[in-house]
């Protein structure tokens, strides 16, 4: 084995361009309406859920609410928040799936 064995292996999975990527190739963009962001639902339920419970917090900061009622107001923030993202899976799936006119 010499040294330019290291070097043509290195050429043949690189080419001329050694900083090449994948990311490089053109991909075909996805079709969508031209005023529809794409809805990503992780997204979605992790900031309602993070607002959620901002919004308890602030209640229990104002003394709004008593020390008694934190232990259920909690979770309300986590379980709306996993409603709003079955929502928002079920009417993606139902616009995908959709006959295109």
């Amino acid at each position: 084995m010499n040294e330019n064995d290291e070097t043509t292996a290195y050429d043949d999975l690189y080419g001329d361009d050694p900083y090449r990527t994948d990311t490089d190739v053109a991909s075909p963009e996805p079709v969508v309406d031209s005023w529809r962001h794409p809805l990503n639902v992780g997204h979605l339920v992790m900031g309602l859920a993070f607002l959620g419970l901002v919004l308890v917090w602030a209640l229990v900061a104002g003394n709004a609410v008593a020390d008694d009622d934190v232990r259920w107001l909690l979770p309300v923030p986590w379980v709306l928040a996993g409603g709003a993202g079955l929502v928002a899976m079920t009417v993606s799936a139902r616009r995908r799936s959709r006959p295109v006119r």
